[in-house]
């Protein structure tokens, strides 16, 4: 099963390259981002999974109700961004229940950061997905844990998806191989595992070329916004007619 996740969040990301965007603005390149994402997925009659801050489920009460309506599972992206407590686990999964009306089984940590596995059971989810094994310098070192799902404290554990080498088929990677080579290495995945794992943001689908407003790299901001679009509806397209099986990170587990 191909299992397509999006992280949605107030999008802060440029603080991290030292630009400062207003709040209303991270929220609303979100939506428009989430929005692209929900029509290309209608269109292919995909579902997914969608990992959500409470932040921004509270100001984006319209995209919550098009998820849950058009069959996609909601799960947790923890209550802020870029603030992290024990106690929001419980929390974020509490409020994301009471805005959308419907269980939250999932969690991913912001930014795939460690966190306590003993927490997300205490806090009640089914599986964590805040794990990329592979080696990124400054970011990631995982290669010593299992590229495939696995269970720890009672909590199944599912790894983002990285090629048998370990090379990550995140969304970095999509952005900067040309598209058939991720095909590629996307496709040995799936035949390899038996599944694939992979997330976006709804901010790639912004044009983020403007280095003065945003202070990205041209790693970052390459194929964004129309080109990123593009890119998605061609993959989707390919996900089809390879005739992959797709569905909720929810939907896959229950099928174990």
């Amino acid at each position: 099963m191909v299992l397509l996740s999006f992280d949605i969040e107030e999008f802060d990301m440029a603080f991290e390259y030292g630009k400062s965007i207003i709040f209303e603005d991270q929220i609303s390149i979100s939506v428009t981002g989430t929005n692209h994402i929900l029509d290309s997925l209608a269109k292919h009659q995909i579902s997914a999974t969608f990992f959500c801050t409470v932040t921004f489920a509270m100001h984006a009460p319209q995209i919550i109700n098009r998820i849950t309506s058009e069959g996609h599972e909601l799960a947790s992206h923890g209550y802020y961004h870029s603030n992290f407590k024990d106690e929001h686990l419980l929390l974020s999964r509490q409020e994301l229940e009471r805005l959308s009306g419907h269980p939250v089984q999932g969690y991913r940590m912001a930014r795939m950061m460690p966190v306590d596995q003993r927490e997300i059971q205490k806090a009640g989810y089914t599986y964590n997905s805040s794990i990329n094994p592979t080696w990124l310098p400054g970011r990631y070192n995982n290669l010593k844990v299992s590229r495939k799902w696995f269970y720890e404290d009672g909590v199944l554990q599912l790894p983002a998806s990285v090629s048998p080498l370990r090379f990550p088929l995140f969304w970095l990677s999509f952005h900067n191989l040309p598209l058939w080579l991720y095909k590629h290495l996307a496709s040995r995945t799936y035949h390899k595992d038996g599944y694939l794992n992979i997330y976006f943001h709804p901010w790639e689908f912004t044009d983020l070329n403007d280095k003065e407003r945003f202070g990205f790299p041209s790693y970052v901001s390459k194929n964004s916004g129309q080109q990123m679009i593009d890119r998605m509806d061609n993959f989707m397209k390919w996900i089809k007619l390879k005739a992959y099986p797709t569905g909720t990170i929810s939907s896959f587990i229950s099928s174990l």
